[in-house]
Order: structure tokens, then C-alpha cells, then sequence
């Protein structure tokens, strides 16, 4: 029997984590007045250690559903790598599904994204990003199909950023990205095999070379189940200057 206000609270996180661990991925676990009655503790105690468990991505709860075991969250870098190489790094065996490789020519909004004339031919390829044969991002990537010609989709299955490098010569050097939150269409859903309802996480990027040209744009949805966005924050230069003067 659970005992002290604080050992319990300490006691049923513990057997909560022992719970978790002995149940599948996406499992409901039983609801929080069978929980209590079953452990002796009372419900409050047992939903503030439920609440802290969501927090740390353990547990999910559903609105009128209950409350559903989930892996960890992976952190997302916002660095110049690749999926390949982000999984790998992470111990997951990347893989991919090319949906659609196409040339065309360039949109007015595809020439703005590229920064080439309208009209000028483009590559535009689309793919579903699994680790560990799970479905974890669909990524839509555009560029100019003069950098990369008779690009295939066989050229396609291993890390993107290397085939740059080592295929085509191209010395990335920086980009940008721009995160938000966003729902899936229902394709997009149905591809990541979540409901419609889950919200993502939406990444826009602009990647440039070092000469200074844009040679990809992209747009990639990932599942907000998996990921969480992580960012280096450093001071400005000002700020460099400010704290030079106080040290």
C-alpha cells in the first residue's frame, strides 16, 4: 500500500513507468478510478503522476478516449543534415518511399521559392520518410532541375545531402527554416497513418550553396507525435558585446 504524501506520489510514478513498460506502443491504459482503487492511492495524487508522464511524452491523453501509451519524443535539430543522417545518429534504420519524381517548369511561386526565372525547368520529388519501417515524415523537396539532371528515383533512397556532395559537387553552406504547427491533409494523414486531427509539425526550407544559390526548397510534415523541434539559441552580437563588458 502506497504510503506518505510524498512516497506515494514517488510509488505511482513507478508504477505507472512499470505499466507503461509491460504495454505496447498506442495502448490504453486503464482508466485512473480503476488505477487508484487497484494501487490504494488517491486519484489526485495518481492524476498529477499521470500529468507529469504526458509531459514527458510518455503517455498521451484523448479527448474522451482515455489516456494511451507513446514512445518518447525524438528531438529535431534545425541543422543542415539530413533524415538519413539525423536517424542514423539516433539508432534508427532510415528508409524511404519516393511518391512522386517529376521535371516540370517553374511555377511563378516555384520560381520565387527557387529564385530562377518563371518557366525555368524543375525537379520536384516527394517522399515518405520511415524510421525503423514506421512512417515518420512526408517531405516534398523542389529544385533546379539543371543542377541535378536525369535525377532518378533509385538516386533518391539513401541520404539526400550526400548525393549532393558526392554526385553533383554542391558545398551546402547554410539555409533557413521555418517551423509551425499544422494538421495533415487527409492523404498526408493516411501516408503518416495517423487521424486527420494530429497535429504536425510543418517545416519550410530553404537551402543554399556556396556560391550562393538556392539548389532546394522544401516542405515536409512531420508527426508531432514523434518529434519535438530543438533549436540552439545564441546571443547576437550585441548581446556577445554586452556580456564581454560584465565578465
Amino acid at each position: 500500500m502506497l504510503t506518505g504524501g510524498a512516497d506515494k506520489a514517488a510509488e505511482a510514478r513507478a508504477r505507472l513507468l512499470d505499466l507503461i513498460d509491460s504495454l505496447p506502443t498506442g495502448e490504453r491504459i486503464p482508466a485512473e478510478r480503476e488505477l487508484a482503487e487497484r494501487w490504494s492511492v488517491a486519484r489526485m495524487t495518481l492524476r498529477k503522476a499521470i500529468d507529469r508522464l504526458v509531459l514527458d511524452g510518455l503517455l498521451e491523453r484523448r479527448q474522451r478516449q482515455g489516456t494511451y501509451t507513446c514512445r518518447p519524443r525524438v528531438p529535431r535539430h534545425l541543422t543542415i543534415a539530413s533524415f538519413t543522417e539525423e536517424m542514423t545518429r539516433r539508432g534508427v534504420r532510415a528508409s524511404n518511399k519516393t511518391l512522386d519524381l517529376r521535371r516540370m517548369r517553374a511555377t511563378v511561386q516555384m520560381a520565387r521559392q527557387l529564385r530562377v526565372p518563371e518557366g525555368d525547368p524543375v525537379t520536384r520529388f516527394i517522399r515518405l520518410r520511415l524510421g525503423d519501417d514506421e512512417p515518420l515524415a512526408v517531405e516534398t523537396n523542389l529544385v533546379p532541375a539543371r543542377l541535378f539532371p536525369d535525377l532518378t528515383e533509385a538516386d533518391l533512397e539513401g541520404s539526400w545531402y550526400a548525393l549532393m556532395a558526392e554526385r553533383y559537387g554542391i558545398d551546402i553552406i547554410s539555409g533557413t527554416a521555418h517551423v509551425e504547427p499544422a494538421l495533415p491533409d487527409q492523404r498526408t494523414a493516411e501516408l503518416l497513418c495517423i487521424p486527420a486531427t494530429q497535429p504536425c509539425f510543418r517545416i519550410q526550407t530553404l537551402v543554399r550553396d556556396r556560391r550562393g544559390r538556392v539548389v532546394e526548397y522544401g516542405e515536409s510534415m512531420y508527426r508531432g507525435d514523434y518529434y519535438t523541434i530543438t533549436v540552439e539559441l545564441l546571443p547576437t552580437a550585441g548581446d556577445r558585446t554586452v556580456r564581454d563588458r560584465l565578465t
